[in-house]
C-alpha cells in the first residue's frame, strides 16, 4: 500500500478540478467558527491557493490534502497540516468530511492515514489539535485516532453564542530516534 492511502481513503494533492468543492465548504458559515475564518474566499482566491499548493510544507507551515473515497473515487473532504513548526518537531492537524461521507468511518480512516505519514514520513513528534467543546463528534474521532485530552483553553474561540472552550488533544511519535 503506498504512503498516502489505505484500503478505504487516499490522500491526493489539491488539483484545479477541486475548485468548486472548495469553494463549497470554504464557504460554507456554519463551519467557520471551527476553523477561523472570519469571510467568503472567492473563487480566484481559491484557485491561487490551488495553483501554489506544490510549495513545500516547510515553505507553507501547512499541507492540505483532499481525502478520497477509494471505493467511488469521490473525494470526501480535506485533511491538514497547519501551524508546523519543525523545530519542536510537531504540527496541528484539522479534518473536514462532507456531510454526505459522515457515519461511515471515512473520518477516522483518513485522520489514521494522515497520522502515519506524518511520523513516518515527516517524522513529526507530536500532532495536536483544537476541538471545540460543543464538538462530541470531533472529539471520539481523534479519541479513536490514539489522541489524548491535554487540556482545556477557556474561552477560545468566539461563536454566534459566545465565547467557547477548546479540548486540546494531542498524539505522540513514540517510534522518534
Amino acid at each position: 500500500m503506498a504512503l498516502l492511502e489505505n484500503e478505504r481513503v487516499c490522500l491526493r494533492a489539491l488539483e484545479p478540478e477541486d475548485l468548486e468543492l472548495l469553494y463549497r465548504w470554504e464557504n460554507d458559515s456554519e463551519l467557520w467558527e471551527v476553523g477561523n475564518t472570519l469571510a467568503p474566499y472567492s473563487r480566484y482566491i481559491l484557485r491561487e491557493y490551488i495553483a501554489g499548493s506544490d510549495r513545500s510544507i516547510y515553505e507553507t507551515r501547512q499541507l492540505r490534502l483532499m481525502v478520497v473515497e477509494r471505493a467511488t473515487g469521490a473525494s470526501a473532504g480535506l485533511v491538514d497540516l497547519f501551524d508546523f513548526e519543525p523545530r519542536p518537531n510537531r504540527a496541528a492537524c484539522g479534518i473536514l468530511l462532507d456531510s454526505c461521507c459522515q457515519g461511515r468511518g471515512l473520518a477516522t480512516e483518513a485522520l489514521r492515514v494522515l497520522m502515519d505519514y506524518a511520523y513516518t514520513f515527516l517524522r513529526l513528534r507530536q500532532l495536536y489539535a483544537h476541538i471545540p467543546v460543543a464538538n462530541e463528534p470531533s472529539k471520539r474521532l481523534f479519541m479513536r485516532c490514539g489522541f489524548v485530552e491535554s487540556g482545556v483553553l477557556r474561552d477560545w474561540i468566539r461563536t454566534r453564542r459566545g465565547y467557547s472552550d477548546v479540548w486540546v488533544f494531542q498524539s505522540f511519535n513514540d517510534n522518534m530516534d
